[in-house]
């Protein structure tokens, strides 16, 4: 009886091993870690060390030129994907990890975990850095120009922003996102329309849309017209060029997933 109930006991422990999720290891006490998360002025003090540690900026690089903690490394957050970064060869070495707001480096310092290294500390985004600041010292003259794209299913369309703070603002989270997915439903028959996961300003006036108008209703819902409906609506982008006909059939007749992204060209 004794030995029934041990190898039930291992079995249990076997399973739950298994369950784990990934980049989620158990310590000797059982509890779950991951990286740490610590303070910016934690952040400084670690800096102050000689212990080898590297400070790495998950921005994209023009991000990083554009001004950046002294002494970090650039090494963008979608560039990390299940291979070690060549400029991490010790996955045993004190990592700092920031990035604008603290959304992208919390999504790198979880990859780099996944990926072994053991000493993960992410301290959020440079907006809220107090400490110094460097630039890389380049002619800024030919700086990436920003390109806004759309696909709706297997269909690409280059959408023409308006001149109002709310295409402004929609197209600065495009830049920070780089991508923006937006679940979009038919409704009344003239109108794909999605929830977006963030507010955005209104500029309402009363306007009669037509096919290819970009629609922002109540600061929060993105729609793409493919007939006309007249109503109070803030108007932030037309797709040219593009009929009610051809609108519908890349939509299809179900609900459709509707990107819009960035990309950066010289």
């Amino acid at each position: 009886m004794k030995m029934y109930v041990l190898i039930l006991s291992v079995l249990a422990l076997l399973i739950l091993g298994g369950c784990a999720l990934k980049g989620q290891v158990l310590d000797g006490d059982g509890m779950v870690r991951s990286y740490n998360q610590i303070t910016q002025d934690e952040a400084k003090k670690m800096m102050e060390q000689n212990d080898g540690h590297v400070i790495v900026d998950v921005r994209r690089q023009d991000e990083y030129d554009e001004g950046h903690i002294p002494g970090a490394i650039c090494i963008p957050n979608e560039s990390i994907e299940d291979t070690k970064p060549s400029q991490l060869p010790d996955t045993d070495q004190i990592i700092l990890v920031y990035c604008r707001s603290g959304r992208r480096s919390k999504e790198a310092a979880q990859k780099l975990f996944d990926m072994g290294y053991n000493n993960i500390y992410e301290f959020g985004g440079i907006i809220d850095w107090t400490g110094e600041i460097e630039k890389d010292e380049e002619d800024f003259s030919m700086d990436p120009v920003p390109v806004f794209g759309m696909r709706i299913n297997d269909k690409y369309y280059s959408p023409d922003f308006e001149s109002n703070s709310s295409a402004e603002a929609f197209k600065e989270k495009i830049k920070e996102e780089g991508i923006i997915s937006i679940n979009m439903q038919d409704y009344g028959n003239f109108e794909k329309v999605g929830e977006l996961l963030f507010q955005l300003p209104v500029n309402d006036e009363k306007i009669t849309t037509r096919p290819g108008d970009i629609i922002l209703y109540q600061g929060d819902k993105i729609s793409v017209y493919y007939d006309e409906n007249t109503w109070d609506l803030t108007k932030i982008g037309h797709i040219n060029g593009v009929s009610k006909e051809e609108l519908l059939e890349a939509f299809g007749d179900d609900e459709v997933t509707v990107e819009f992204f960035v990309e950066w060209t010289e």
